[in-house]
Order: C-alpha cells, then structure tokens, then sequence
C-alpha cells in the first residue's frame, strides 16, 4: 500500500513557476514509478509526466508541457516533484500524483494508488 500526499499548489501570475512535491509512505518508493496527473474544472484527467523507479531511467511528458515542466525524484527523501516554468492559464487545474507498480505509464488507468491532489491557478 502506498500513501501519497501532494503540496506546493498555489496562484501565481502567467509566466511564474511553481514547484509541486508528492510525499510518499508505504511501500519503498524506489520499487514503482511515478506520475503527475491534471484536472481541469469540466474536463477528464489528463497525463502530464511520468518517471520511472529511478531518476535516470524512463521519463515522459505530456506535448502541452514538454520544455516547460520537469519531473524528478528523490528516493532518499520519499518525494516526487514537478517543477513548472512559464506557467500559461491552461495549465490552471488540480494536480494529483500517483503510483505505478508497473512500467512508466501515460494512461490514468495504470495507476494503483493516487493522492488527493493540489489546486494550481495561473491568472492571465
């Protein structure tokens, strides 16, 4: 069983950075790869990146992030993060992250365990 907390949500400005941390307990965390996921009001989750078990294996991200967000881990600290840069009112959602005992996925499907998520707003 894994438990996932996330943090670092706020309202910034178009164009600021943020930085999300996904906290993890249960499970080893070095044993399964990780994801960021976005909800927007009226829309379906959508994938935003992935990582796999260590930080220098697979890593995904979704095109309307690539080059401004970037995922990464920190197995000794139990935490996931998401840095993102040049932040656009698009990107204004709930963020959740989640675990994955298989391989690095894209689908929300894949995942086993999720937490409750943090609300991003970017203003124009």
């Amino acid at each position: 069983q894994v438990q996932l907390v996330e943090s670092g949500g706020g309202l910034v400005q178009a164009g600021g950075s943020l930085r999300l941390s996904c906290a993890a307990s249960g499970r080893t965390f070095s044993t399964y790869a990780m994801g960021w996921f976005r909800q927007a009001p009226g829309k379906e989750r959508e994938f935003v990146a992935a990582i796999s078990w260590w930080s220098g294996g697979t890593i995904k991200y979704a095109d309307s992030v690539k080059g401004r967000f970037t995922i990464s881990r920190d197995n000794a600290k139990n935490t996931m993060y998401l840095q993102m840069n040049s932040l656009k009112p698009e990107d204004t959602a709930v963020y959740y992250c989640a675990a994955d005992f298989g391989t690095v996925a894209s689908t929300a499907a894949e995942y086993d365990y999720w937490g409750q998520g943090t609300q991003v707003t970017v203003s124009s």
